[in-house]
């Protein structure tokens, strides 16, 4: 155990997490040359395109430094704060950190957020600033960021840069000096915490594990503490990028991968523990919650035939992702689909993206929303997470929405944009402090409806990209809220009904009949699309019908035969207008997510 070394790299999106760790991998000799690729840690063609991580990744290396060989475990950890659960549960099984920083680009809000954590889990943690040979970096002005905004020693600070390998062997040698190795009681029982998991096509469900105490060897019964079952290894693997290496035991400190030749992921959920059958330990590892929908949103096939290709699709990658949730939904509007549960708008992005690609579907997806406590004047309450379910209006007594705290780091100059981006959005400020002459740190608590739909394009948008952004769940509030209706020739359109502040349900409701008089084409009669809180109109836009120019052939003669042909013109369109259906274009649906 004296020669183990588990460490994690955290970092803000795009300051070079996974280049780092390609030549950490190249340095040691991982992987032969042949087998590397670029971000080899990024299995998935998303990732790469995106340069993001989604699924962590982990790596068991081989390293010598004064003749004695030890053996360092990578586990990466995805960057985004829709992931940050999985990301709490790899840095507890470490011992300790790297905190990757880009030399051109400071701390952002999402280091913050990740080193916190690290900081919860009494990590090692060792400063790292890459992208040094960039034209823009700043290596001096970044170290006194971090030691300011993080309160990390940064005077004997590594300087490197991932892409050209300058100062990585420094850094090997650091990690083995500093990181202290694990402990752990190798005669106690098994005791091994699930921090990843994902289903092969040949194994089944397999389980990414740091054995805290104990080992675990092939053929052993081990028992998962949250389901109470309890099954047999049939195999056990150190992890690999490219191939995984067969072993017949993984002892207390080290990392491993285990087949027990379940069907289903849900099985062994991150932050599970799995001990031993015969003597098990008293209590799980602590910390385990499970993964929980923050985000819903409508998805239906373009295609309605398609139905159950879509949830085959669903149900496949449901087994590679346990945060996933669904169940089928109906629209009077766009027929057969699902209501999706989602971790957030990213993992939304990404599944979306994944079934289009995966299982070539035409897919649209309605707008996200998220869940509603509704108290009924009759004392009970129900949760709402389409805004069609909402209960009518005469019986609701109150509507609680949940709240974030917001975290935003941004260059001063664009203060004042973001104050205002967040005013709008309802934000309620509980910090502001100067990070250093030019960044701002805000604080603000925002009801979550207010962040779901367009708020990270706009926050990017006001601040030419410059600002980052993250943020936690905090809990549920009181809210003025209505639900808007979306009329179209006098039907409610079930897929466009959204809920919002009643403050804001007029201007919301105007933007969105005018955006939709753009959108539907004009027919024979003419067509009136209207916002409605229940019964009341409180916006109206008409599209004008196409007239046929009925008096055309009408030449010569007395004005009343043109008059006749006009009122016969004008009954015709009437009992068109009294029976006539209005097909909506796709884009009505996305033009909801385009509003503000």
């Amino acid at each position: 155990m004296q020669h183990i070394r588990n460490f994690s790299i955290i970092a803000h999106i795009d300051h070079g997490k996974s280049t780092l760790a390609d030549r950490l991998i190249q340095e040691c000799g991982g992987v032969s040359e042949r087998e590397m690729t670029s971000q080899i840690m990024d299995t998935m063609d998303i990732e790469k395109e995106r340069g993001i991580t989604i699924k962590a990744q982990s790596v068991r290396l081989k390293y010598i430094l004064d003749k004695e060989e030890y053996i360092l475990n990578l586990i990466d950890t995805p960057g985004h704060v829709d992931f940050s659960y999985e990301v709490s549960r790899s840095l507890g099984s470490c011992e300790g950190a790297l905190l990757v920083v880009d030399a051109s680009q400071g701390v952002e809000a999402q280091t913050i957020a990740n080193v916190y954590i690290a900081l919860e889990n009494n990590l090692e943690i060792i400063p790292v600033i890459n992208k040094i040979d960039l034209p823009a970096a700043d290596p001096i002005a970044v170290a006194e960021d971090i030691e300011e905004t993080i309160g990390i020693d940064c005077t004997e600070v590594l300087q490197v840069s991932a892409k050209s390998g300058i100062g990585i062997k420094e850094l090997l040698e650091k990690i083995v000096r500093q990181i202290p190795p694990p402990n752990g009681d190798k005669d106690a029982p098994t005791k091994a915490l699930i921090y990843d998991s994902w289903f092969d096509n040949y194994l089944g469900a397999l389980a990414l594990v740091r054995l805290k105490d104990g080992s675990i060897k092939v053929g052993q019964e081990v028992l998962v503490m949250s389901t109470g079952k309890k099954h047999e290894v049939l195999a056990l693997y150190y992890p690999h990028p490219v191939h995984k290496i067969s072993t017949k035991e993984i002892s207390c400190g080290e990392i491993g991968i285990i087949s027990l030749g379940l069907k289903n992921v849900t099985d062994m959920a991150v932050g599970d523990t799995i001990t031993d059958a015969k003597n098990p330990v008293s209590k799980p590892i602590e910390g385990f919650i499970p993964a929980k929908p923050f985000v819903f949103a409508g998805i239906y096939p373009i295609d309605t035939d398609r139905f159950e290709e879509l949830r085959d699709a669903l149900n496949k990658l449901k087994m590679n992702d346990s945060a996933l949730s669904f169940e089928p939904e109906t629209s009077v509007a766009l027929g057969f689909g699902f209501r999706v549960g989602f971790l957030g708008l990213l993992h939304m992005e990404v599944v979306k993206e994944r079934l289009e690609r995966e299982f070539s579907l035409d897919l649209i997806a309605t707008a996200p929303t998220v869940i509603y406590e509704v108290t009924l004047t009759d004392g009970s309450k129900v949760f709402v997470q389409n805004p069609s379910e909402l209960p009518p209006e005469q019986k609701i007594a109150s509507i609680e929405e949940p709240y974030v705290r917001a975290s935003v780091i941004t260059p001063s100059e664009y203060l004042g944009n973001i104050i205002t981006l967040l005013s709008n959005r309802r934000g309620i400020q509980e910090k502001m402090e100067y990070l250093t002459q030019s960044r701002v740190l805000l604080v603000y608590a925002l009801p979550s409806n207010e962040i779901v739909m367009d708020f990270y394009d706009k926050l990017k948008s006001c601040t030419k990209g410059y600002a980052s952004f993250d943020y936690e769940p905090i809990e549920s509030r009181e809210g003025n809220l209505v639900k808007l209706d979306i009329r179209v020739a006098g039907e409610v359109v079930d897929a466009l009904s959204v809920i919002v502040d009643k403050d804001k349900s007029y201007e919301k409701g105007k933007a969105l009949v005018e955006s939709m008089k753009e959108i539907i084409p004009r027919q024979l009669f003419e067509v009136a699309i209207q916002a409605s809180i229940g019964n009341k109109v409180i916006a109206r836009e008409t599209v004008k019908s196409m007239g046929k120019n009925v008096t055309a052939k009408c030449y010569g003669g007395d004005i009343t035969r043109k008059r006749k042909l006009l009122e016969k013109q004008k009954e015709g369109k009437k009992r068109m207008k009294a029976i006539g259906k209005v097909e909506l274009p796709q884009e009505a649906f996305l033009a909801v997510l385009k509003i503000d």
